[in-house]
């Protein structure tokens, strides 16, 4: 698409939303040691160098960086950054790459948010560790740069994903534009080998530029899903946790309880 020629600033703001889950079966005695596993693998250093991976991707430089853990649980992030370019290290891409617990990162006027939830079910051992994601970015930096990495940072059972661009940007003529690239779903910006993995689902609204998409692992096999090896398990009872973890999904994917 030819660059728009504007009269001053790109005053579009373009902001990525995630809700990222990952599933796992844990029964009563092992909830403690899952939650302290999700703290510890999704600490503040942790998420820091995520921000740091997701900054450097989009484009964008860091000014400045607080971050705190919590007790019992939990960390936050904050990233000062400016939409300045940044030269690549070489190592990073915006295919897959390695993330996860609460990150607040402010671009120039925008910001990027990570906070996790790990939670499990009362009765049925089954834990669900949430991320929710958000990279806003205002001018010609786009968090849609960041969407594969950001995806397999957690090698996600479900995904959903909102995409939507706010505002107008105003070119030398005085004409308004609503929005600066070709886009008609967020699936444009997957990779291929993900795209293959999971099933795929839009909502899309053109006329407003808000674009919906949710993801659903395909196939799952059961040892995947055991936060520690369970041994003693019989057909019948493996079938069952199966089921549970499969109910539990597909409610998460259709927004209700079956």
């Amino acid at each position: 698409m030819k660059k728009l020629q504007l009269h001053g600033f790109n005053n579009l703001t373009k902001s990525l939303s995630f809700n990222i889950y990952d599933i796992c079966y844990a029964p009563e005695k092992q909830q403690k040691d899952y939650i302290e596993y999700i703290d510890e693998a999704y600490n503040a250093d942790r998420l820091t160098q995520i921000l740091k991976d997701v900054t450097e991707i989009i484009g964008a430089t860091i000014l400045n960086i607080a971050h705190q853990d919590y007790e019992p649980q939990g960390a936050s992030v904050t990233l000062l950054i400016a939409e300045d370019e940044v030269i690549p290290s070489g190592m990073l891409t915006e295919s897959p790459g390695p993330l996860p617990e609460a990150v607040v990162g402010h671009l120039d006027k925008s910001h990027i948010t990570v906070h996790t939830y790990p939670e499990s079910h009362p009765d049925n051992g089954i834990s669900t560790f949430r991320a929710d994601i958000d990279v806003s970015t205002c001018g010609q930096i786009s968090p849609l740069k960041a969407l594969n990495y950001l995806i397999h940072s957690f090698e996600s059972d479900i995904v959903i994903m909102d995409y939507r661009v706010r505002g107008f940007t105003r070119d030398v003529f005085g004409h308004k534009h609503f929005i600066d690239h070709t886009i008609n779903s967020i699936q444009n910006y997957i990779a291929e080998d993900t795209k293959e993995r999971y099933q795929m689902i839009d909502v899309n609204v053109y006329q407003e530029n808000i674009f919906h998409t949710k993801m659903m692992l395909k196939e799952t096999s059961l040892e995947n899903y055991l936060f520690e090896k369970q041994t003693a398990l019989n057909e019948a009872e493996k079938q069952r946790i199966q089921a549970q973890l499969e109910k539990e999904m597909k409610e998460i994917f259709y927004g209700r309880n079956i």
